[in-house]
């Protein structure tokens, strides 16, 4: 079985990766393409592309321009430590065993727009290109036809070695976008979370990211190997809803929880 989840805006390089585990990501080629594109864009050019604010701007200029191969642990930290946010405040993953993250490794695949298919313990530098970013570039108008079926090539590489030939999707509507998923040898299985309140049930995307988090935690510290083994996740309150699911999409619901004052 096989997990994707997003990559997130924050991400902190100051605090040390707490393993000495780490991996060179298989896609940097690709990535040094679009670094190349990036370089030659200016402070008003990135502000325009990612209608972002001047001081973003700025970070993301210093970004593309500091950013260099090759990758070492000096230079760049692992993906999973360098992200930070609402779906990776949901994985524990500073209690992690080198067991725990090399097997994280084997079953979880994070999609990025500069980066393609990351494992969670490879090395990246700083950065700032969302997949829905319209960067023009050798291969098309955007990073959708960047990737085309590269990502989806990847992710079949792992498939193919899983006992279970499934795809586990938390990743936002964004990202996936960039996975062909008639192209996947394997079966796709799409999970999201809904809030109850007043008798209507709907998602609630802070939630959802947490919950995603939550259940990436629950599937890799539990070495969850069997799909139906999934719908015992209970973090957070959730539970599986027979009566809102499908055969491969899967919802799970809970109470909508009460704002604190």
């Amino acid at each position: 079985m096989l997990l994707t989840l997003s990559p997130s805006k924050g991400q902190d390089f100051d605090t040390p990766s707490p393993s000495s585990i780490y991996s060179i990501p298989d896609q940097l080629n690709d990535s040094q393409i679009l670094i190349n594109k990036a370089k030659k864009l200016d402070i008003k050019d990135l502000k325009a592309l990612m209608d972002v604010s001047e001081n973003i701007s700025i970070l993301n200029v210093e970004r593309f321009n500091t950013w260099q191969l090759p990758f070492t642990s000096e230079n760049a930290k692992p993906a999973l430590f360098a992200f930070k946010g609402d779906v990776y405040s949901g994985i524990q993953k500073e209690k992690y065993s080198d067991d725990d993250l090399n097997y994280a490794q084997d079953h979880l695949r994070i999609l990025s727009g500069l980066y393609g298919a990351l494992r969670p313990m490879d090395l990246i530098q700083p950065y700032r290109l969302e997949m829905k970013t319209k960067l023009k570039n050798p291969r098309g108008e955007n990073l959708y036809q960047f990737w085309d079926e590269r990502i989806t090539d990847k992710l079949n590489e792992v498939l193919a070695i899983q006992k279970e030939k499934v795809l586990v999707n938390l990743a936002s509507n964004e990202y996936f976008k960039s996975v062909k998923p008639k192209k996947l040898d394997g079966r796709l299985l799409n999970i999201s979370f809904k809030e109850t309140k007043d008798g209507k049930t709907r998602v609630i995307a802070i939630f959802a990211k947490r919950a995603r988090g939550m259940m990436t935690d629950f599937i890799l510290r539990n070495r969850i190997e069997n799909s139906e083994d999934i719908k015992d996740f209970g973090a957070g309150g959730y539970t599986f809803s027979e009566q809102l699911s499908t055969e491969n999409n899967w919802v799970f619901e809970r109470p909508q929880p009460i704002k604190k004052k």
